[in-house]
């Protein structure tokens, strides 16, 4: 992989990890399609890392809040609308820890079918459609059930399936849930957290075991540095976006690459 593969592919990932259109999908279809090499484990690893860090440099204020929140709940007892929040949020991530650990085997055998990520982007359309049918805003973060929790992390949890996006995912959960786009898409970032986590960790570890840096950290770090700065941008975009219009932009994206993927593979 030359740099300038690695710079694109970076900001792919970052970029595509938090707006609703699945990044599984595009690393999987659009390197197949423009026959790109495939990323070692290094890249993979570490380029991951570089959403994550986009993510906790955006939310750094409210997660350092919630993390706070949550320790007091456990050592005095704290009830507050942050500790309740961070208990929803590790509630919610019980789906998809279960599903990555139990079916990790079944899922990385998706990413060699470009045909079936084809068709699983055309399912993230259809959610995506269908979240704007159901909206009707009627509850906040503060108001959401465990039920709703675990309801939105089993969305998060179908998503570990290449083609069908996180965000996009348990956005659509959120709203069906009760919540506007806006803060559905805030709940689904902030839920995204230690699922992301978990998933950097198992490619770090993969890293350690199977792959090493060598002579390519120039093209690694350009990678990583791109996909921090295209996601950061990806998140505010979003957030901002929401606000005033409706998801069937991503849909319509969503269905048109699907389509494209089924017809060239």
């Amino acid at each position: 992989m030359d740099p300038l593969h690695a710079v694109a592919m970076g900001i792919l990932q970052g970029m595509t990890e938090f707006l609703p259109v699945s990044s599984s999908g595009h690393l999987v279809l659009i390197p197949h399609l423009l026959r790109w090499p495939i990323p070692s484990v290094a890249f993979d690893a570490l380029v991951h890392w570089g959403t994550l860090l986009a993510l906790l440099a955006y939310f750094r204020s409210e997660l350092i809040a919630l993390a706070k929140a949550w320790f007091r709940s456990i050592t005095t007892g704290e009830r507050s609308y942050r500790a309740y929040l961070s208990w929803l949020i590790l509630l919610g991530t019980v789906p998809g820890v279960v599903a990555g650990v139990t079916l990790d085997d079944f899922f990385e055998a998706l990413f060699s079918s470009p045909r079936l990520v084809s068709i699983a982007l055309i399912g993230t359309a259809l959610l995506l459609v269908l979240a704007e049918l159901r909206l009707k805003p009627r509850k906040r973060m503060e108001r959401l059930s465990w039920l709703n929790a675990l309801f939105i992390g089993l969305f998060q949890a179908l998503a570990i399936t290449p083609g069908i996006s996180r965000s996009g995912s348990t956005i659509t959960a959120g709203i069906l849930a009760g919540l506007s786009r806006e803060e559905a898409a805030r709940f689904s970032f902030l839920l995204s957290v230690p699922i992301i986590f978990g998933a950097g960790m198992k490619k770090l570890l993969d890293l350690t075991f199977g792959g090493e840096l060598g002579s390519q950290w120039f093209i690694i770090f350009a990678g990583f540095a791109s996909a921090l700065i295209s996601g950061y941008l990806s998140i505010a975009f979003l957030l901002s976006f929401v606000k005033r219009r409706r998801l069937y932009v991503f849909a319509f994206y969503c269905l048109a690459l699907g389509l494209l993927g089924l017809i060239l593979s």
